[in-house]
């Protein structure tokens, strides 16, 4: 089961970054999951999302809410999801409500957020830290985004890119200090 913040946390996001930027202590966790979508139309599938071309989109084929799921094989701690959507390009295709779900599989998803989009244009950011401050995380085997609205009341729509990240590793257990050298790390230990 997902371990966050009881109950849910809804927000209004307004704009979006244009550039992608993210902290130096968080790693993309995406590539070690298996990803799948509701609905999408014949060459708008996942591949679109995760290609790194804002040029390419995934786009939904079918009733609300659209989902995308991502699956890892072993439990993970995720930090923040990023999304880049164009209000500019997709107008009734961009999504306005954003429901993120985590659990152990499909049979026990939890909504640890709810985050309204306002016309975005560019990187969203939606923190997965729940409201206590020891909580700044969530270990999960499965994520879920789901699309539950769209502006302008649109029926399908358009997500040109997703990113998950977590916490970057202490490459060494029990170790307070991030060595980098092949040499340091040699004798980063007392035997």
């Amino acid at each position: 089961m997902a371990e966050s913040s009881e109950g849910e946390e809804e927000g209004k996001l307004t704009g979006g970054n244009q550039q992608l930027v993210v902290d130096d202590d968080l790693r993309e966790m995406a590539k070690k999951a298996a990803w799948s979508v509701s609905s999408c139309k014949p060459g708008n599938g996942v591949a679109s999302l995760r290609d790194d071309n804002l040029d390419t989109y995934w786009q939904s084929d079918g009733a609300q809410p659209h989902l995308v799921n991502i699956q890892f094989q072993k439990k993970v701690k995720l930090k923040l999801v990023v999304l880049y959507v164009d209000f500019k390009l997709d107008e009734s295709y961009t999504p306005s409500k954003i429901s993120v779900r985590a659990g152990d599989g499909f049979h026990n998803l939890k909504e640890i957020k709810v985050v309204e989009l306002v016309k975005p244009t560019g990187w969203v950011y939606i923190s997965l830290s729940g409201n206590d401050p020891r909580e700044t995380f969530v270990n999960t085997f499965m994520l879920q985004i789901a699309v539950l609205s769209n502006h302008l009341n649109g029926r399908d729509t358009h997500v040109r890119q997703i990113k998950v990240y977590g916490p970057r590793l202490n490459p060494i257990p029990r170790q307070p200090f991030q060595f980098t050298s092949t040499e340091f790390i040699t004798y980063s230990t007392l035997r």
